[in-house]
């Protein structure tokens, strides 16, 4: 077999780099190879459109073998396992229980409680862990941060009471000092004071991580990739810096920490960002060990959640596809768990049907993909491992910038973390009214017909129940999410009572005017206006009066650049008024057109976002 391979392979002469690069010269034409071709991502690095085997030559990532030090390619070496989490908000504890219960009979392995800390007592977390084995299921707590250290000690003496093997035991309390201050302004407590007693009340539970790092927190803010991971990767690096000056061993703190990541929808780039940070992280925490310490402790204990930055209220399904990808990348990466959003949560408390589906997008990719069988299968990839060299540099430069001016408590105190995690959430979201980031089904390919109904988008609640209007201690960070300024653009036309109804007049040049009209009815449907395609007509006056016999109110010319000198003023001028008139395109001779009194054209360069703010204001009145 292996001569016939080998036989095979020599029929066909190796091409160099090259020969690759003349034959992508040639087909170029003369256009510029870097500006044509090679990406710049937000991450401030440029990718290549094609790698190849010598882009391997000197990366470290390929010596990594896994589950051995620095775990680049993952902390488990027989299987890709990862626990399927689900969140539950406690409300009854009863009903939680209940609830607990009957997901864990259908794929959940690991449960996240919210609880109320005013509530919190042993018959409480009795009732709400009533039936449950905690030896076979992960446990995860949240409540409020003053109160964690309680929850630990009442968490104890229940695995006690029931005589559990503690060391069996796996879950996390999610205290995290940082988190308050980045998402609602709040600098409150002791933090070295609460983690110290925090990690000496789970000390009987090696297997409980404590100090959370919930970078997920940026990544649904709007971060880039690389923030992300360097504030991650500053933030955890915080706590080891505190905690073992305050005495608690290095070794300690590492094992007691864990990082919540979440998962944008850039493929890739998410399965380097988990690969780079196991693999930074791993050096950062040797640093602080001392010779006799196992190197098991620079092992980065990581849960990953799909964004909620890109989650829409419109054509809410395409979030499961979003989702779906956002879950492989991380599956892909070897993260230790996983919580897939629903894909309702941007508008409704998650329903059964939701959380269903969420659940069961892990499921098909255990059971049906095997994802969880192989590990690390990015490994060698010319593409991923450069991506992951490229990621990690970027995230490394950011973490050393935020330790050479003080740290991570600094940058957070001073609002510098939130001022560049808030300049990111703005640009893109101008890349998205732009259209230079796409959220399909809302800045690109809406559903025409759809309308929101009772839907609303939920709006983010201050910690006091207000509407982020209460007194900040720090700067805050913004979590509008990246559809937020089309949906209430859609919301704004659906409230009005007045739906416009948008008009294709196609004619000449067939093939320029059905793919200029199939633009222009995308463009103006996610303003949520009506649109009326044509197969094409004779003469623009047929064209007009067909466009006043179905009560248009925008009438949008589709022909090709060349026609538009010949049909654009003539249509105009029969319109005459009677309806708002635009060009589909950016023609040679749009000086002339707008001599001739025509205001209006949508092309490719185009702000959709304010130019249908500005038709919305003119016909909505």
């Amino acid at each position: 077999m292996a001569d016939s391979k080998e036989k095979l392979f020599s029929d066909f002469s190796p091409v160099s780099t090259e020969q690759w690069m003349e034959k992508v010269t040639a087909d170029l034409k003369g256009a510029d190879f870097e500006k044509k071709l090679v990406w710049r991502t937000n991450e401030g690095f440029k990718v290549k459109p094609f790698y190849r085997m010598e882009d391997l030559k000197g990366l470290k990532t390929t010596d990594a073998l896994p589950g051995e030090f620095p775990y680049l390619r993952g902390t488990k070496k027989d299987n890709n396992e990862w626990l399927v989490r689900q969140e539950i908000k406690v409300e009854d504890v009863k009903e939680a229980n209940a609830k607990a219960l009957d997901i864990l009979n259908k794929g959940v392995d690991s449960l996240a409680f919210r609880v109320k800390a005013k509530e919190l007592d042993a018959a409480y977390i009795e009732a709400l862990l009533e039936g449950i084995c905690a030896e076979c299921v992960e446990l995860n707590f949240y409540t409020c941060q003053g109160h964690v250290v309680e929850l630990a000690n009442l968490l104890v003496e229940y695995f006690q009471k029931k005589e559990y093997d503690l060391s069996k035991l796996q879950g996390s309390i999610n205290y995290d000092y940082f988190d308050k201050m980045l998402a609602k302004g709040k600098d409150k407590g002791n933090m070295v004071e609460t983690a110290k007693a925090l990690i000496a009340a789970t000390a009987a539970l090696p297997g409980y991580q404590v100090i959370n790092v919930n970078a997920l927190t940026l990544n649904n803010a709007g971060a880039y990739i690389y923030q992300e991971l360097g504030y991650a990767l500053a933030w955890g690096n915080e706590y080891l810096n505190l905690l073992t000056e305050a005495g608690v061993p290095a070794a300690t703190v590492a094992k007691k920490m864990k990082f919540n990541f979440g998962i944008s929808s850039n493929y890739f780039l998410e399965i380097a960002k988990f690969r780079a940070g196991r693999m930074l992280w791993a050096d950062i925490v040797n640093t602080y060990l001392n010779e006799d310490d196992c190197k098991c402790a620079a092992k980065m204990k990581v849960h990953a959640e799909t964004s909620s930055f890109n989650l829409t209220v419109f054509d809410s399904y395409v979030n499961l596809l979003r989702t779906q990808t956002e879950a492989m990348s991380a599956a892909l990466a070897g993260v230790d768990s996983m919580t897939v959003v629903p894909f309702d949560k941007a508008y409704e408390t998650p329903n059964d049907f939701s959380e269903r589906m969420a659940r069961n997008q892990q499921l098909l990719l255990k059971e049906e993909s095997h994802f969880d069988k192989v590990i690390d299968p990015a490994a060698g990839s010319y593409y991923i491992e450069n991506l992951t060299v490229s990621i990690a540099k970027q995230a490394w430069d950011l973490f050393l910038a935020v330790e050479e001016e003080g740290g991570f408590l600094a940058a957070v105190k001073a609002g510098k973390v939130q001022e560049a995690v808030n300049a990111s959430n703005k640009a893109r979201h101008e890349a998205v009214a732009k259209r230079k980031e796409i959220l399909l089904g809302t800045n690109q390919y809406p559903n025409f017909t759809e309308l929101a109904g009772d839907k609303r988008p939920l709006e983010a609640v201050c910690c006091c129940g207000g509407h982020d209007t209460c007194e900040k201690d720090v700067p805050s960070l913004n979590f509008d999410r990246a559809a937020s300024e089309f949906e209430a653009l859609r919301l704004q036309t659906e409230t009005s009572g007045k739906r416009p109804k948008a008009f294709m007049l196609t004619i000449g040049n067939l093939a320029m005017r059905q793919a200029r009209a199939q633009f222009s009815c995308n463009f103006l449907a996610c303003a949520g206006y009506e649109v009326v395609d044509n197969l094409g007509f004779a003469t623009v006056e047929e064209g007009v009066e067909a466009a006043m016999a179905a009560k248009a109110d925008i009438v949008v010319l589709c022909s090709s650049d060349d026609e538009y000198a010949e049909y654009a003023v003539p249509a105009f001028k029969a319109l005459n008024g009677r309806a708002m008139f635009i060009v589909a395109g950016a023609p040679a001779c749009m000086d002339e057109l707008k001599a001739a009194g025509i205001e209006n054209f949508i092309h490719v360069r185009v702000n959709v976002l304010e130019t249908l703010k500005e038709y919305n204001a003119k016909l909505l009145k």
